[in-house]
């Protein structure tokens, strides 16, 4: 049985040992962001999900073992949308989509098609985490699917109701 490597916790970001199995991740699954000292940098997000597969164990700054429900906790405390959001990384992690941040198209997720990595070719998708109980104004429907069609991606909005479901619903320009 192979021990899980060592991710430490550090404000917004976690990094993770120097490693095989670090490489592994970025490498088959594009988990986070390789780092000129061999460590990988994990989003909370990406941290969040490898800790409850299993797959690293999070500690702070003090080597002690952080339980993901502390950690998540933590996260909202940094990030206040961070359970919506997660909710629908994890979703389309679990369906074998890659999720990455899509922070400079104005959006939360960019989401690459199942067997293509970034770098491959383009991400498929623009995603937005809302609660099903958020209201969306036409202006804010219309300023994202203006971000979708302007980065030449489909706009995905991912509904999360209370129990953490998600169901998507794909929006695009038509011309009548």
């Amino acid at each position: 049985m192979t021990k899980s490597p060592l991710a430490i916790y550090s404000g917004d970001r976690v990094l993770v040992e120097q490693g095989d199995t670090a490489n592994e991740y970025y490498d088959k699954s594009r988990f986070g962001m390789l780092l000129e000292n061999g460590k990988l940098q994990l989003s909370l997000l990406e941290a969040l999900y490898l800790t409850e597969k299993g797959k690293i164990d999070l500690l702070n700054k003090r080597n002690k073992q952080i339980p993901s429900e502390l950690f998540l906790k933590k996260a909202q405390r940094y990030e206040p949308k961070f359970w919506i959001r997660y909710a629908v990384f994890k979703d389309l992690r679990n369906r074998g989509y890659i999720v990455k941040t899509a922070l400079k198209f104005g959006a939360d997720f960019r989401v690459y098609d199942r067997g293509i990595k970034p770098g491959e070719d383009h991400a498929k998708w623009i995603v937005f985490p809302v609660h099903e109980s958020a209201v969306l104004t036409w202006y804010e429907f219309s300023a994202k699917n203006r971000v979708a069609h302007s980065t030449k991606k489909r706009l995905l909005l991912g509904i999360v109701d209370d129990e953490g479901d998600c169901t998507y619903y794909e929006c695009k320009w038509t011309r009548p």
